[in-house]
């Protein structure tokens, strides 16, 4: 997901696409750990897009949006 579709999000949304993207990252990293995944890729995206929606919902938070 990218940075300006985030941006375009409620607050709601934000943190159900958190939760969403959470789950994802466990799901790979129990694929990853019984030797089923075979883009490893895929995690460092997932933990990217964490990283993007977490420190989007805190600039919202600090610049008083909600």
């Amino acid at each position: 997901m990218r940075i300006s579709e985030i941006r375009k999000l409620n607050y709601q949304e934000l943190k159900r696409e958190l939760e969403i993207s959470r789950q994802e990252l466990f799901n790979l990293r129990f694929r990853a750990a019984t030797k089923q995944l075979t883009n490893y890729r895929e995690l460092n995206k997932v933990k990217r897009t964490i990283a993007r929606l977490n420190t989007v919902i805190r600039e919202q938070e600090v610049i008083g949006n909600w």
